[in-house]
């Protein structure tokens, strides 16, 4: 049986299957990106497929700190885009 890889949401700290999370991903140019294949290089972080944990991340400012930049607002607004399905 393969190993699934766990991965843990910024936004709630439970750990779920990686295929079931988004992944952000700062690159060496410090974009900040929406990695939907999850296989784009650089420091990656994931979130729950929901607003809630999105909400949560954004008040706590845990992602500026993970990724060591401020994060713009426009980048909570891709991800609430993705979440939402648009």
């Amino acid at each position: 049986m393969k190993k699934i890889p766990q991965r843990t949401c910024m936004g709630c700290n439970e750990k779920k299957d990686k295929k079931d999370l988004i992944r952000i991903v700062k690159n060496k140019a410090n974009e900040i990106l929406v990695d939907k294949t999850g296989k784009l290089n650089g420091r990656g972080a994931y979130i729950c497929n929901n607003v809630e944990c999105l909400e949560k991340l954004k008040k706590s400012k845990r992602l500026n700190r993970v990724f060591e930049i401020n994060i713009s607002d426009e980048i909570y607004e891709s991800l609430r885009g993705v979440i939402l399905g648009k």
